[in-house]
């Protein structure tokens, strides 16, 4: 398991200006997955309100657009020189609770 917002001190000057590049296509990217499962959220809301259950597939579409999401989060936020993939790929995101 990696910990996506860890530390790094190195960081790459080059990258620095391609993060700029890469991270317009990735919010492209990023707009139009938002708009396709803020679509799903709409429509999810009437399926619970009518069914009284959420639709799976909505439910993983609205998830891999949250999970995508968190993925670049790193990058785009200057925390690692690590690109990730303009296409959404399969991330699981677990959360730990400390006691």
């Amino acid at each position: 398991m990696k910990q996506i917002f860890e530390y790094e001190e190195k960081a790459g000057r080059l990258e620095l200006f391609i993060r700029i590049i890469y991270s317009f296509i990735i919010g492209i990217v990023l707009t139009v997955y938002g708009f396709i499962a803020g679509i799903c959220m709409f429509i999810q809301f009437f399926v619970i309100l009518i069914l009284g259950r959420r639709s799976q597939t909505l439910s993983d579409l609205i998830q891999g657009y949250l999970e995508y999401y968190v993925h670049i989060l790193p990058y785009t936020s200057f925390m690692t020189d690590e690109r990730p993939g303009i296409f959404p790929s399969p991330v699981t995101i677990y959360e730990e609770e400390k006691v």
